[in-house]
C-alpha cells in the first residue's frame, strides 16, 4: 500500500554533485557531505558514501520502529542500539547492495527481541521500501 501526496507529513531533500566523488547537501543546510568511493571500490576514501548514509537512515528508522513495536508490547527497549551494516557488490546489473540489521536489546529474553526486532521489520519504512528488492537478514 502505497501513501497519497496528501498524507505525507515532511518531505527531505538532498542534491548530488558529481556523483559518487563529490558532495551531498540538504535544502535546508544541515547536511553537507564529501563523498568519495571508498578505498575497497577505488576511491580515496576521503569522505563518507552513500552506502554509510544509508546504514545510517536505515539504523535510525528500524531503531524508531523498534520503540513503536516496544510500546504496542509494553517492552523495555531502553539501552538498546540498532546497526545497520550495509555492503554493495557487483551482481548481473551491475550493482547492489545487501543489508544486515543488528538490534542490541539489553532489558528483554532473547525471544523477546528476536520478535521485536521481526515485528519492527514489518513496519520501518525502510524495511517496507526494500522489501523484495534487496536482502535484508536481521540479527
Amino acid at each position: 500500500m502505497s501513501i497519497q501526496h496528501s498524507d505525507v507529513l515532511y518531505t527531505a531533500v538532498a542534491t548530488a554533485e558529481n556523483g559518487r566523488d563529490g558532495r551531498v547537501a540538504t535544502d535546508d543546510g544541515k547536511l553537507d557531505v564529501v563523498v568519495n568511493p571508498p578505498k575497497e571500490m577505488g576511491g580515496s576514501g576521503a569522505g563518507t558514501n552513500p552506502e554509510q548514509l544509508f546504514a545510517a537512515g536505515y539504523s535510525a528508522c528500524f531503531q524508531g520502529a523498534l520503540g513503536v513495536v516496544a510500546r504496542q508490547e509494553k517492552a523495555d527497549i531502553s539501552g538498546s542500539t540498532v546497526t545497520a551494516k550495509v555492503g554493495i557488490g557487483k551482481n548481473d546489473d551491475g550493482f547492489g547492495i545487501i543489508v544486515e540489521i543488528s538490534a542490541q536489546i539489553p532489558n528483554v529474553d532473547t525471544e523477546t527481541a528476536k520478535g521485536l526486532v521481526e515485528k519492527a521489520h514489518q513496519v520501518c519504512p525502510y524495511s517496507k521500501a526494500t522489501r523484495g528488492n534487496i536482502s535484508v537478514t536481521l540479527v
